[in-house]
């Protein structure tokens, strides 16, 4: 029987990003996989973290390039963003924290990608005179991370409806960031 390495991945994501201390074998459980299995595909926990975070790194990516950073005000690049980011948040959640993880070549230019891009979305909008200049684009990219897992962590608690997330996220970020036109 082959091994969807996918299912492996996005069952193993839903696990950890609800509890980061769950074990393998809950993990082969809610698989349909052995532990034998998945120690096969993983050779322990720390490798299946790192596949995990190629994973959700691959994911958001395809957010970005659904969102179409470069169309339209950068106002509404972002809210594309957010609302394309939505199915990834919990992982990425779950990643950012796992932060001891990132050290390393390919991983790590997996991450300086996606900041790269954006940031030149927030840059774009300080340029357009939509977002406000005092604030770095990396501290905004920060930031939207940031959200992103405080709003996936709040509807995994029950705090928020689902339904709300990408509007929370997205009037509390721009809330914050657009540039004021009074003097």
């Amino acid at each position: 029987m082959a091994v969807d390495r996918e299912r492996v991945l996005t069952e193993a994501a839903a696990l950890l990003t609800r509890r980061s201390t769950t074990s393998m074998d809950e993990i082969a459980r809610a698989a349909g996989i052995s532990r034998a299995t998945l120690h096969r595909h993983f050779a322990g926990r720390d490798a299946l973290i790192r596949a995990l975070e190629e994973h959700g790194i691959e994911r958001f990516a395809r957010a970005m390039d659904a969102a179409r950073l470069d169309d339209d005000s950068a106002v509404e690049a972002l809210r594309r963003l957010v609302r394309e980011a939505e199915p990834v948040a919990a992982v990425l959640a779950f990643l950012f924290t796992e932060n001891q993880l990132f050290e390393g070549g390919t991983v790590n230019a997996g991450w300086a990608r996606l900041d790269s891009r954006l940031a030149a979305l927030f840059r774009r909008g300080q340029e357009e005179g939509d977002f406000r200049v005092d604030l770095s684009s990396v501290w905004l990219t920060e930031a939207f991370y940031g959200l992103l897992g405080a709003g996936a962590w709040s509807v995994h608690e029950g705090r928020l409806a689902r339904g709300d997330l990408n509007h929370s996220i997205a009037e509390l970020l721009l809330g914050g960031i657009r540039r004021s036109m009074e003097k």
